[in-house]
């Protein structure tokens, strides 16, 4: 068996792992959003100001992470655009990487948009991540130092694992406008 092969394999398999991850039971999208906002602004209250600044923020309450030398992350979030009361579209993360990675894992994140060029470009699917961008791991005080880059702030918070990075590089969205 040729390593381009099993290499295909793999990614399928890791693929199919995150394709099966399970929301948190009993709770739905909009419940999970709002626990995974409460639990950012505890773990920095001062990531408030990112939330109250921003034109929009995307939160994903669980990424699911695995691999092994090919890896794959997907997860489920919500668009929610300053000065509405509801989220605005249904969001899909996805990423395929390549290379010295084993594990797997999970955690959150929040995409924060920092004005309506950058909201209104993540509308239309037209965000990409660079391939050398990172998270904030969010923890106490970090946002203090974080900054917007190309119009964007991310961070994360781990969940479980042992796979969970700050590599945000390479994450593609599908972005579903909710009417």
């Amino acid at each position: 068996m040729n390593s381009a092969f099993l290499a295909m394999l793999t990614a399928i398999g890791a693929l199919a792992v995150l394709s099966t991850s399970h929301p948190v039971r009993g709770a739905d999208l909009e419940d999970q959003v709002t626990e995974t906002i409460a639990s950012f602004k505890l773990a920095d209250p001062g990531i408030t100001n990112f939330f109250s600044n921003s034109a929009g923020y995307v939160v994903f309450p669980n990424i699911s992470e695995g691999g092994f030398i090919i890896g794959a992350e997907r997860g489920k979030g919500l668009l929610m655009e300053k000065d509405k009361n509801e989220a605005t579209a249904k969001v899909t993360l996805t990423a395929i990487s390549v290379g010295a990675q084993v594990g797997g894992g999970s955690f959150s994140q929040v995409i924060f948009l920092q004005d309506s060029s950058a909201l209104k470009s993540f509308k239309e699917g037209q965000l990409t991540m660079a391939a050398d961008a990172k998270a904030t791991v969010a923890a106490s005080g970090a946002s203090a130092n974080a900054k917007y880059q190309q119009g964007v702030a991310v961070f994360a918070l781990p969940k479980s694992g042992a796979m969970v990075s700050a590599s945000v590089g390479g994450q593609k969205f599908k972005v579903e406008l909710i009417p």
